[in-house]
């Protein structure tokens, strides 16, 4: 790829510079042959842009930032898609981020994505997020795939489970779910769960895709076709099983680890965020609230739905102080199902509050990623947003099933 082909993506940031992430971001940007743009704008603007956008702030560099996110809008800098990024300590930059992230979604229709930077993010950290924005901003021809065709596998490689389906022809035939311990192990189990359920053997499958946090390990032992990241890959999935694909829908996957928020128009992601400041907000807490209750997880969810959650005090977020908030409750004599309830409200109180401000939330609201199991959180969520929340049909696998059905594309029809 030529250095006209790069994707150039736009950097509108406060503090990337001085908190020692500028070089991680150049960094992950490089690995993925896109040019981070520093968007030329007017120095003189710089004394007015805090009344044009209502939002008169203390810091020259979120004035700055501003600016930079007019030259955009504008087409002064001609770039295919929008990194804007404040570090997650300043609640002023929070409040700029958001309204500049919205600001230029609405009014450019570039692919935008909002990240709160921490003194120590890594390339490794940035990467998957900067890998989701070039692929929206140049390969919307991939995401526009509405069928998946032929005989395809996709496995998503994840960090507590890994998942495998086997489609034919739009239809999913077989499926594997396994812990992830050892990655190449538990994608081979995993994949060997689905062939079973298919009667399909590996020879005959056409095409493979592999996606989440070991997708180019597992991509390259499987030999690949596809390896892509899970924003993109997830959306698609969402939107394909919940039949919502020629519209609008707000996809949120609570994985093992961290979470994804996403904003899709038309079947294509716009806006999204990954990540929260803590795991209490992921799966994993739920799974430690299920262990110090005594139950599986399957059953936590079950618990959530009779509980109430205000009788249950959570002093913190954070996935320690979350589980001794949780603790103490159980020594003062609260019942297991109001801890239960508890412990889903706060996932969901904490991706409202950290991620789904970060976006633009449109209706049908998709749940997805193995925590849509647990009844209890899409009820938490529907009484804190006060929307119906959908839960498509193996939503567990949407990384799988996202795999599968892009990298059908791949497939040779003649």
């Amino acid at each position: 790829m030529s250095n006209s082909d790069k994707v150039k993506i736009a950097l509108v940031s406060c503090g990337s510079e001085y908190a020692g992430i500028q070089k991680e971001l150049e960094s992950a940007a490089s690995s993925l042959n896109a040019e981070l743009v520093f968007p030329e704008m007017d120095v003189a603007s710089l004394d007015t842009i805090g009344q044009e956008f209502g939002l008169e702030v203390a810091s020259p560099d979120l004035r700055l930032m501003m600016a930079r996110a007019k030259a955009v809008v504008e087409g002064v800098a001609q770039v295919d898609g929008v990194f804007v990024a404040t570090c997650f300590r300043c609640a002023e930059a929070a409040i700029v981020r958001n309204e500049v992230r919205r600001y230029i979604f609405e009014d450019s229709g570039l692919p935008v994505i909002s990240y709160s930077f921490t003194e120590r993010t890594t390339a490794a950290t940035l990467l998957t997020r900067m890998e989701a924005l070039t692929t929206i901003a140049k390969s919307k021809h991939l995401l526009a795939r509405e069928n998946q065709e032929g005989l395809t596998a996709g496995i998503d490689s994840g960090s507590t489970t890994t998942k495998a389906v086997v489609m034919k022809d739009n239809e999913i035939i077989g499926e594997g779910w396994v812990p992830t311990i050892k990655v190449l192990e538990s994608a081979e189990k995993a994949l060997q769960q689905a062939l079973d359920q298919s009667g399909v053997k590996r020879e005959d499958l056409q095409a493979i895709g592999t996606t989440g946090y070991g997708r180019f390990l597992i991509g390259d032992h499987f030999h690949a076709d596809l390896m892509q990241e899970e924003i993109t890959v997830n959306s698609k999935g969402a939107v394909y099983l919940a039949k919502t694909q020629q519209g609008d829908a707000t996809v949120i996957d609570i994985g093992g680890m961290d979470n994804k928020a996403i904003s899709v128009q038309d079947g294509i992601p716009g806006m999204f965020t990954m990540g929260g400041v803590c795991a209490g907000a992921s799966g994993r807490f739920l799974e430690m609230t299920s262990k110090r209750l005594g139950v599986d997880i399957t059953e936590l969810g079950d618990l959530a739905i009779k509980g109430m959650q205000k009788n249950v005090e959570m002093n913190s977020y954070c996935i320690v102080f979350g589980i001794q908030s949780l603790v103490n409750s159980l020594a003062k004599g609260a019942t297991p199902e109001d801890v239960a309830a508890a412990a889903c409200h706060s996932v969901v109180e904490q991706i409202f509050e950290q991620q789904l401000q970060e976006i633009e939330v449109k209706e049908p609201l998709v749940l997805v990623g193995g925590s849509s199991l647990i009844a209890g959180v899409p009820k938490a969520l529907e009484e804190l947003l006060k929307i119906d929340v959908v839960v498509p049909p193996y939503s567990q696998h949407i990384g799988a099933v996202g795999a599968a059905l892009l990298v059908s594309g791949f497939v040779d029809k003649e």
